[in-house]
């Protein structure tokens, strides 16, 4: 499996949208193969996915990520592990040994430890946008 994580000054970049560096690093279970960096200098949408897929990317962990990037992301079949900080290094140990969904990983203010469900305009807001046809 390849393997990326966004890095800034040895840690996780804040904020993949803007990340300049991945570490990229091909795993098999559970044990580090090879790890190499790749310069991600695309700015635009469309360009920033196909550089990630282009790279082989099967799984980025990255900070925060807005989600335009990460729907177009995932839809090109990159399992996106965002909202994620820390030393890189303690985060791919805890990646490769099954914890990186520990607490101590996620980002400050974070409510969630990865982002599974988004409510749509209507859904997850009581009342809103649903009509009782019966009034």
């Amino acid at each position: 499996m390849r393997v990326a994580i966004s890095t800034f000054a040895g840690r996780i970049s804040p904020v993949f949208d803007v990340a300049k560096h991945l570490l990229v690093l091909d795993v098999e279970d559970g044990v580090e193969l090879r790890r190499g960096e790749a310069a991600i200098e695309e700015t635009q949408l469309p360009q920033r996915v196909g550089r990630v897929v282009d790279l082989g990317v099967e799984t980025l962990i990255c900070g925060a990520i807005t989600r335009p990037l990460e729907t177009a992301l995932v839809s090109r079949g990159v399992h996106v592990m965002s909202q994620t900080c820390g030393a890189v290094e303690d985060v791919l140990e805890a990646f490769l040994s099954g914890e990186l969904t520990e607490q101590a990983f996620v980002m400050p203010g974070c409510c969630r430890r990865r982002r599974r469900f988004r409510a749509g305009p209507t859904e997850g807001r009581r009342g809103r946008g649903r009509r009782n046809p019966q009034r």
